[in-house]
């Protein structure tokens, strides 16, 4: 089972937030592609997707299955089994899933380049850094042939993430000689 790497952000103008990861997965690109750009792949991981127009300018609407939210969009970038960018209303904003071929050494595996861009405090942007990182764990999961089954989902792995992105953001002690 491959880790997933905490998450990185950075804050523009107060509330302009970009979060990213790099996720290492052992999976042939065409299954990653798959399971970030059909309909019928998210919803094993991430959300329901109707419609999902595949194509540039293309209409997209994301329901998230672990909750009430439901984002409309557009299909911003899509270059077929390497980006695909959908860009959609609050809280979301852009995400972009960027698939690379995995290092050489390690045959049909794909390196997943994930940033999601978003307006909002500092309070959503640890809840989207916790969000986004237990969504790729079950990103990865799903793709080892082990689907989310939605109606067991608590917020417990969250909650476990939201800390430690809380505990890794708390600003140091200042030193007093």
């Amino acid at each position: 089972m491959s880790e997933i790497s905490r998450g990185r952000s950075e804050t523009h103008d107060i509330d302009e937030h970009q979060l990213r990861y790099v996720v290492d997965l052992p999976h042939p690109m065409p299954l990653v592609w798959a399971a970030v750009a059909s309909p019928e792949g998210l919803p094993s991981w991430l959300c329901a997707a109707d419609p999902l127009e595949p194509r540039l300018g293309g209409r997209v609407t994301l329901r998230w299955l672990n909750g009430d939210t439901v984002v409309s969009g557009r299909v911003t970038a899509w270059d077929p089994e390497y980006v695909a960018e959908y860009t959609v209303g609050p809280p979301h904003g852009r995400i972009r899933f960027h698939l690379e071929p995995g290092r050489p050494d390690a045959a049909g595996s794909t390196v997943l380049r994930f940033t999601a861009d978003f307006h909002g405090t500092r309070e959503a942007k640890l809840d989207m850094l916790a969000g986004w990182h237990e969504h790729l764990e079950r990103l990865r999961d799903a793709l080892d042939g082990r689907p989310t089954d939605w109606r067991d989902w608590t917020d417990e792995r969250w909650r476990q993430l939201r800390e430690g992105y809380e505990r890794d953001e708390a600003p140091w002690p200042a030193w007093q000689p």
